[in-house]
């Protein structure tokens, strides 16, 4: 009977180890803050802190998205952490994927302003880690320098009152907040530009370049005041303000792809954003104000401008004009990643759909996450920033001669 339960107790005492929880390197990951991931973390026995993004779904489709960065970690000073990364297999078009060869750098900063590029490695097949150590006893990790709606919020109130501005509401979100239209340059003028920034609410290139844009417009120098009277460009600056907020990575609060189905006339109910952009641009139009370019910003972890090819003359000449496009960029800007030209095909985005819909040439232009070829750099706000203020110029050499 005593050797019973000598036995009975060593198991008893083996379960009780093997179920034991690792102490955890870290107290706390925050994210309680606006754009903040939906993320829940454990601790695998070796101590890797194992971070599980929450996917986003689309309304009637298995795609899913997971890709999303930002939290704040709470540990103690000089304490070094590796984070691992999981639910990085997302499906796009139906079609499954991993956005784990995407992610070759973070950014993390101690305050939430100021970031510091670091490389991720990978343990293998599908992985992504990083290993950091505490410089206090908080950190923001993000995968891309955050633009948060207070961001935005906080750029509009600066410039409103310019001249050159004008700043409409033109609908709202699914949870109600406005939608802006930024107007910069003469109502009067000859060549009018429309922007996109945000469809995808993780990708915060697009703004950082549309404020870098607007603010060297409104410098009131002699370059500026002569290119405000030749052109107008109009901007929708967020337009999944929604997904920003909450730390979403790809679909509006509808379950909505804002960059799918623009082949097809905007589901209000689902997807007020586009539908409300959509009645903005049938207004231009009968107003004789139409676009003779557009632009969706978008990051990735490639970088490409987006050409699609419509079938046509029209879509010939399109193409055409698109590749003088990507000239310009390529003589005025750091671009250098090229197109996808020439058997890219994607009807359902922005791209296509406004040129088939609305008569506008238009493009998607992908800003890569991790690394700026044409400068040699980790991919940073600031390196956004000066993009949008020489995107002044390669507008203006595409409008000279097209």
């Amino acid at each position: 009977m005593k050797w019973v339960l000598a036995v009975l107790l060593a198991f008893a005492t083996r379960a009780i180890a093997v179920d034991e929880v690792p102490e955890s390197p870290v107290d706390f990951i925050d994210t309680s803050f606006e754009n903040a991931s939906p993320l829940w973390y454990e601790v695998a026995a070796d101590g890797t802190v194992l971070i599980h993004l929450i996917y986003d779904q689309q309304r009637q489709s298995l795609n899913r998205a997971a890709g999303h960065l930002h939290f704040r970690l709470q540990a103690a000073k000089g304490r070094k952490l590796t984070l691992e990364f999981k639910n990085l297999d997302n499906v796009w078009n139906s079609k499954p994927g991993s956005v784990s060869g995407e992610i070759r750098q973070v950014v993390v900063s101690p305050d939430g302003k100021h970031w510091t590029p670091v490389p991720t490695h990978s343990p293998g097949p599908g992985r992504v880690q990083v290993t950091l150590e505490m410089p206090a006893a908080a950190l923001f990790v993000a995968r891309a320098e955050p633009y948060r709606l207070s961001d935005l919020d906080r750029f509009l109130e600066q410039i409103r009152a310019h001249p050159s501005v004008r700043i409409d509401t033109i609908g709202q979100t699914v949870q109600g907040r406005n939608l802006e239209i930024l107007r910069v340059g003469s109502p009067e003028a000859r060549h009018r530009v429309f922007l996109r920034a945000r469809a995808h609410p993780w990708e915060p290139a697009g703004n950082w370049v549309v404020e870098g844009l607007v603010r060297r417009l409104l410098r009131e120098d002699a370059e500026a005041k002569a290119w405000l009277a030749r052109h107008q460009v109009c901007i929708l600056p967020m337009a999944n303000k929604d997904g920003v907020a909450r730390g979403g990575t790809r679909f509006n609060l509808g379950g909505w792809d804002l960059n799918r189905k623009w082949d097809q006339p905007a589901d209000p109910r689902h997807a007020p954003e586009n539908a409300a952009l959509e009645r903005w641009l049938q207004a231009e139009i009968q107003a004789g104000r139409r676009p003779a370019l557009a632009l969706d910003f978008h990051n990735d972890g490639n970088g490409k401008l987006h050409l699609s090819r419509p079938d046509g003359p029209e879509g010939e000449r399109h193409l055409a004009r698109m590749q003088f496009f990507e000239t310009c960029l390529r003589e005025h800007t750091w671009f250098v990643e090229g197109s996808t030209l020439p058997s890219f095909r994607n009807p359902g985005s922005l791209g296509e759909g406004l040129l088939a819909r609305f008569g506008i040439d238009a493009a998607i232009l992908e800003f890569n996450c991790n690394f700026i070829a044409g400068l040699q750099q980790p991919a940073l706000a600031k390196h956004w920033i000066t993009f949008g203020e020489d995107l002044v110029q390669a507008l203006e050499a595409y409008f000279a001669k097209s």
